[in-house]
């Protein structure tokens, strides 16, 4: 890969790459990180990275970049007050895509980024096996679960209102 390949990649995948992780992490800031980091990482391995794979590895270095991102803070988690306003709610819900946003929220990380990748970025299996390092039935298994899981949860809260 040359620079002007490097600079149409990051033109090209940049946006797609800090959606998948935002959906993931939730902030802004870190999200922002772990592209950029990714995009490090494929400047430093420029020379080893064909310009047709560009977007695969992109797509794997940020995963295993978020999954180590996200066990690091679990390691340094502080113990705070618990708020007991936060497990409990008179709100109604009326909007679909909220409640999309937490059941997602609920679902394993694996499944999440699965679902995502497949449903949200539009990925095939396959690309989505190298991404997460999975081979194609166990991607084509999370997203079941996944979907079963987010089909229940909306299908629960419909009856509850």
């Amino acid at each position: 890969m040359n620079v002007d390949q490097y600079n149409t990649s990051v033109d090209l995948y940049s946006d797609n790459l800090y959606r998948f992780i935002l959906k993931n992490i939730k902030d802004e800031d870190k999200a922002k990180d772990v592209v950029q980091d990714s995009f490090e990482k494929l400047w430093i391995k420029i020379e080893t990275v064909s310009h047709e794979k560009v977007k695969s590895y992109l797509f794997s270095t940020a995963y295993h970049t978020m999954i180590d991102l996200i066990r690091k803070e679990k390691r340094m988690t502080v113990l705070e007050e618990t708020n007991m306003g936060e497990y409990s709610h008179s709100e109604q819900f009326s909007d679909l895509n909220e409640i999309l946003h937490k059941a997602l929220n609920r679902l394993p990380e694996i499944q999440r980024s699965a679902v995502l990748l497949r449903d949200y970025e539009g990925y095939s299996y396959e690309e989505i096996g190298e991404i997460t390092g999975l081979n194609e039935s166990q991607v084509k298994v999370y997203i079941f679960r996944a979907r079963a899981f987010l089909k229940n949860y909306i299908v629960s809260l419909e009856m509850l209102i």
